[in-house]
């Protein structure tokens, strides 16, 4: 059963997989049309998150993120200097 929105006009969410490749053809892949994207991504990423002002909580945050990330990609090597007791 064919949609009747147009394949351009469809949302990411609203392609089946299969119909994937050719709506990545018909996005307009130039600088112009990339960087349009990317703005409606971020109207619409804020229109749902909006922060009023900024402060040392959202800093924090990706402080600790990356601190979880980095323990978490070195745990092998730490692994092995854990503190033993020795008989």
């Amino acid at each position: 059963m064919a949609s009747s929105v147009p394949m351009k006009e469809k949302k990411l969410m609203k392609v089946k997989l299969g119909e994937l490749p050719g709506w990545m053809l018909m996005r307009d892949s130039t600088p112009k049309g990339t960087a349009g994207a990317f703005q409606r991504g971020y109207y619409q990423h804020y229109k749902y998150i909006n922060v009023k002002k900024g402060g040392a909580t959202g800093i924090s945050m990706v402080l600790a993120a990356s601190v979880l990330f980095n323990y978490c990609r070195s745990y092998k090597e730490l692994k092995h200097e854990q503190l033993r007791k020795y008989h």
